[in-house]
Parts: C-alpha cells; sequence; structure tokens
C-alpha cells in the first residue's frame, strides 16, 4: 500500500511526458524527461545505476543498471519498443529480486495509450 503513492505518482508523470512527445523517440530521450519531471516532484531519483552481481567467486562491479532508482523504492525500467515481451519482464524482476526491491515499473513509452505500455510489479 505504502508503495501505491510512489507509482501513481510516477506513471502520472510518465503520462505527462508521453502527452508532449509521443511515442517514436529513443529511450534515452523518454528517461531523461522522466528524470526530470521525477525531481521536479522532489523525488530522489537515481539514472542508469550500475549494481554489483557475484557469480560464484567472481565479483562484478557492474553486473546490471538500472534505468531509474526512485527515493530508494521503485525500479524503473524504460522501454520504447514496439511491444513488451517477457524477456521485459524478467529483466525489471530480477533487477528488484539482486537488489532487494518491492516495487517496480515497466514503461514502454512507444505506444499510442501509455497505459497499455505499463506494467507494475510487487514482489
Amino acid at each position: 500500500m505504502k508503495y501505491e503513492k510512489y507509482t501513481y505518482e510516477i506513471i502520472g508523470k510518465a503520462m505527462e511526458v508521453h502527452r508532449i512527445l509521443g511515442p517514436g523517440l529513443l529511450e534515452s530521450s523518454y528517461q531523461e524527461c522522466l528524470l526530470y519531471e521525477l525531481e521536479q516532484m522532489n523525488f530522489q531519483v537515481r539514472k542508469e545505476l550500475y549494481q554489483p552481481l557475484t557469480y560464484k567467486n567472481l565479483d562484478l562491479e557492474k553486473g546490471y543498471r538500472i534505468d531509474l532508482l526512485v527515493d530508494e523504492k521503485v525500479v524503473i525500467e524504460v522501454k520504447a519498443v514496439e511491444k513488451l515481451i517477457p524477456v521485459h519482464e524478467a529483466q525489471l524482476l530480477t533487477y528488484m529480486k539482486l537488489g532487494g526491491y518491492k516495487v517496480g515499473l515497466v514503461i514502454n513509452f512507444n505506444t499510442k495509450n501509455l497505459l497499455e505500455g505499463i506494467k507494475r510489479y510487487v514482489m
């Protein structure tokens, strides 16, 4: 329940970005604009956050990269693809599991109706 406020506000700002820009741009454009909007709301947002990964005895300093992390709580995976596929869900769920995060959003900006491109996940 405590995360609903975060995801509601994040989705609202994603919808604003989509309304202004529309589909068809690069993921990085949407990521930067969403970052800007969230920071304007005084969220603490980290972008392209590299996380370590340990595999057996191998420590990878940059094992994976989170597109946006909001208030150390919500992982956002930004997409601009024709359609979301299962690997996008798996990617986000893996980031959430490895980082110990409870909530994540996959946001695909390459849609006519952004709500069709948003998937919310809770661990």
